[in-house]
């Protein structure tokens, strides 16, 4: 086909709103391949640069030429939005067929039969879904006129675990003509990337390749071990910060604690991870583009593909466990404007947090087995929630795992109507071999972050240009000064006194497993008189604020001390739950039958209320933290509590444990409470282990 020069500058202006626009360099002749055709494109350039420009203006020219619709791999929702509004203003007709539109699918699929999509966006996890791939895919395929693969990094092993269903591209890839225009894109490809994506993309895979460095960012790196500490920094640098950022943690929970913190002093800042709904994420993103927030304390839920030009500051709370996907989140800033931030404070956490990332990557040879043994005797087929009944594993290893060998080339299991079966294929040995393949280049890339964190100021950005086997002959000087490194002595301590008061809500369960509670003759719903209340939780049990003191007690000193019992008194003042309870009781253990109880006592007496020792253990189990998934949980209490001794007016009641994880203990504890007469029951647990399922 003919490319048109003119017609394609005239589309690049609509898109920016310019009138003035040009192309930057390679932007044009990026555009020009793809339109032309005979080759395949592969596009690395720097985030901010204009890829999406390449991909909407090809397009664009091939309709007007007569061709087929094109069809778009993205990764993220938040990007996704972004696209569609750019593709809008380009004039194209953009849809999106993914997980949180599921209610739109039938009328997406009309307007792609009637031929009125220019565009199709989809999630990789698409092209292995049966109900995409007859109603749409195999229909479309024959007039496809463009693949497009943005963030194309993620088909290279490097991209494994953020998501695995970007290897089913290399088969669909395989499957198409050898004459299909193929574009992937990516601001963080090295030299590795960039020949892993060779195989799956070639053959005739031509790249462009430009300057990744970063001359708008002023890079640093502050090493502050402390939690409490970092949280003090954050307070007094952030309003000295111009114009508005993103906050990044490395988990859900950081985030949610962290833009608590920062709200309780003033800013005007929100947490956003995957946990929120689609219409809250999108309200976030809308925020921080209108500024009218200071800025989003995010996980990665908010990284490749988030457009807005002038962010000014990006800071890690953590250390990402790649040069690589560091300078993918940091390059959010300074895109459009002179000079931005980006900071990466270096916390005692990081290494422990980031190398539980790396080992549960990929399932273990046990894990595999116990899955695939699962499946021998179950010729129908198992769901991923009878899984959990059949495997002591948790349900995100569950996940994991069944996703991971599901796209194996042959695959041991496939999906078939809802259920995952055992096919007649083994797992190749080559599978274990890459697994200790991209441990160990995990770890290299940890390794390497390490290293970063602790160079000199100025020295940033020529590392991670190296990292991505860039030309680091183009740095400049950086145009920001340091930022101060400590807090005023004056600040210090407050994130300490936060986190000793930053109380945790126990939502109930309100559901029996699955499978119900078959000595307790039990299932589906929990009946509103006979479930807990919304309990609390004093602190997470490896935080900086009372985690250490509980920690201690359970494995040191066989003891909570008074600090932690007048602790539980302030939070229990501040809470006021409502009826008030009358007495106190404890969850019960064989093991260590003192421990909660003299604490509980000793709390009990704090509150002037009664304390009855109401809840039995009747039979010895295996300790909850051995119990990997919310099934397995619920049957190992399944019939090992019964109540006595309660007290004569049964009135609300405080029920204590020292940890809660899956909240089952107390779930069925409350049951027996209730179901004898007690009044409402109010859990308080000292610690909070992990999130539950």
């Amino acid at each position: 086909m003919t490319y048109s020069a003119n017609r394609a500058l005239e589309l690049l202006k609509k898109g920016t709103g310019q009138p003035h626009s040009a192309f930057r360099e390679d932007q044009e002749k990026a555009i020009k391949i793809v339109v032309e055709g005979g080759k395949r494109l592969l596009v690395v350039q720097k985030t901010g640069w204009g890829k999406s420009f390449v991909y909407f203006i090809a397009t664009k020219l091939l309709r007007e030429m007569g061709s087929g619709p094109a069809l778009l791999v993205s990764p993220l929702l938040s990007l996704m939005r972004n696209q569609i509004d750019a593709a809008k203003r380009m004039g194209l007709r953009a849809v999106k067929v993914t997980s949180d539109n599921r209610a739109e699918w039938g009328d997406v699929f009309e307007k792609i039969a009637r031929k009125e999509i220019d565009i199709l966006l989809i999630s990789p996890e698409r092209l292995s879904n049966e109900e995409f791939k007859e109603q749409v895919l195999s229909k479309i395929a024959a007039t496809i006129s463009l693949l497009i693969v943005d963030e194309a990094h993620c088909i290279s092993d490097w991209g494994h675990d953020f998501r695995p269903d970007y290897r089913y591209l290399e088969r669909i890839v395989k499957s198409l003509p050898p004459n299909l225009r193929i574009l992937a894109t990516t601001a963080t490809a090295n030299n590795r990337v960039m020949r892993d994506l060779a195989e799956v993309l070639g053959p005739n895979l031509e790249v462009l390749k430009g300057d990744l460095n970063r001359n708008s960012l002023t890079l640093q790196t502050i090493e502050i071990p402390g939690q409490a500490q970092r949280l003090d920094w954050l307070a007094k640098t952030l309003p000295n910060l111009q114009g508005t950022g993103i906050i990044y943690a490395i988990t859900v929970k950081d985030a949610e604690l962290i833009a608590y913190w920062l709200k309780s002093r003033g800013l005007k800042v929100e947490s956003y991870t995957g946990q929120l709904d689609t219409e809250r994420r999108e309200e976030l993103e809308i925020a921080l583009l209108e500024n009218k927030v200071k800025a989003l304390v995010a996980t990665v839920a908010l990284g490749m593909g988030y457009d807005k030009p002038d962010i000014s500051f990006v800071i890690h709370f953590q250390m990402p466990g790649s040069a690589v996907g560091y300078y993918q989140q940091v390059g959010r800033g300074g895109r459009a404007i002179k000079s931005a931030y980006g900071i990466l404070l270096k916390g005692g956490e990081d290494y422990r947090i980031n190398e539980w990332f790396i080992k549960s990557a990929f399932p273990t040879p046990n894990e595999v087995v116990e899955i695939l043994t699962a499946f021998e005797d179950e010729p129908d087929g198992l769901s991923t929630s009878e899984l959990c009944g059949k495997v002591n594993l948790s349900l995100g290893r569950i996940k994991t795992t069944i996703d991971i060998l599901s796209l194996e080339s042959p695959a041991p299991i496939l999906k078939t109507d809802g259920k995952w079966q055992l096919t007649s294929s083994a797992l190749s040995i080559n599978f274990w071999s890459r697994a200790k393949r991209l441990t160990d280049l995990r770890y290299k890339e940890l390794n390497q972050m390490l290293e970063y964190v602790k160079l000199p100021f100025g020295a940033h950005m020529n590392f991670l240009i190296k990292e991505l086997d860039g030309d680091p002959s183009t740095i400049k000087p950086q145009n920001l000064p340091a930022l101060p490194e400590t807090v005023d002595k004056s600040l210090e301590g407050f994130g300490l006194k936060f986190l000793y008061g930053f109380h945790r809500s126990l939502e109930p369960r309100k559901k029996w497993p699955n499978e119900g509670m078959q000595a307790y003759r039990l299932k589906g719903l929990i009946k509103a008189e006979h479930r807990a209340e919304v309990g609390r939780s004093l602190c997470y049990f490896n935080d900086d604020g009372w985690g250490k003191l509980v920690q201690e007690g359970k494995y040191k000193t066989n003891n909570f001390s008074d600090p932690l019992v007048d602790a539980c008194f302030e939070m229990i003042k501040k809470w006021n739950p409502k009826p008030f309870p009358t007495w106190v009781t404890c969850l019960p253990s064989l093991r260590n039958p003192t421990l909660v109880p003299d604490f509980a006592k000793k709390l009990a007496k704090t509150l002037n209320l009664p304390f009855v020792m109401a809840i039995t253990k009747t039979m010895e189990r295996p300790p909850q933290k051995e119990m990997a998934n919310s099934v397995k949980q619920a049957r190992n209490i399944d019939g090992s509590l019964d109540v006595k001794n309660l007290p004569f007016n049964k009135g609300p009641v405080f029920l204590i444990d020292d940890t809660v994880d899956s909240k089952w203990t107390f779930t069925v504890a409350s049951w027996i409470l209730r179901n004898n007469g007690s009044g409402q029951v109010w859990p308080l647990a000292l610690a909070i282990t992990g999130q539950g399922e």
